[in-house]
Formats: structure tokens, C-alpha cells, sequence
């Protein structure tokens, strides 16, 4: 059994692949244009904080990052829709995911 979660987290981490440092830039520029009116969406940025931090997103979802783009892929009735391209939402996460999960 171990050997096989072994291996579903490595081929995991090889599909993935690291978050370039484009893609985290990308991602605070989309966010801080799109979710910081009611996000706070990093530590030297604003938001109206009405909505969860992205630090306390990035913190409860480290180990799912598919939890977050399914949740951008899928309308909620406090939040705009944004029919984000997937290259985009792959930036959100990767910048989600280059926050300290402290």
C-alpha cells in the first residue's frame, strides 16, 4: 500500500511539475487584479478582507491544489464569475501554492 501512494505522489509531483516563477507572477497579478475586492491576496497586498486571505486558502489547501481549481471552475453565488482560461487558474495555483503555509 505505501508503495503505491509512493508512487501516486511521486507521478503526481512529474505531471504537475514545480510552479514556475512566470507562472507565480502571473498569478499574483491576476489575483491581485481580480480577487483583491475581497481578498487580501498576499502580505504587501490590499484587499477588502470581506473574504478569506489567500494565505488561509493556500494554508488549508497545500495538499489539494485540484480542490482550488475546481472551485474557480464553478460559479458561487458571493463570487463573480471570471470564465478564467485554464492557464490562468494554473497561475492562481501556483501562486496559491508559492505562499508560506505557515
Amino acid at each position: 500500500m505505501r508503495v503505491v501512494l509512493a508512487f501516486s505522489f511521486i507521478a503526481a509531483l512529474t505531471i504537475a511539475g514545480p510552479a514556475n516563477a512566470d507562472s507565480v507572477s502571473n498569478g499574483r497579478d491576476l489575483s491581485q487584479r481580480w480577487c483583491s475586492s475581497c481578498h487580501v491576496v498576499g502580505p504587501d497586498l490590499k484587499g477588502a478582507d470581506t473574504a478569506p486571505p489567500f494565505a488561509t486558502i493556500a494554508r488549508k489547501n497545500a495538499s489539494n491544489p485540484d480542490w482550488v481549481r475546481s472551485w474557480l471552475a464553478t460559479t458561487h453565488p458571493k463570487m463573480p464569475s471570471f470564465d478564467l482560461a485554464r492557464e490562468q487558474v494554473d497561475d492562481i495555483v501556483a501562486y496559491l501554492s508559492s505562499l508560506p503555509k505557515m
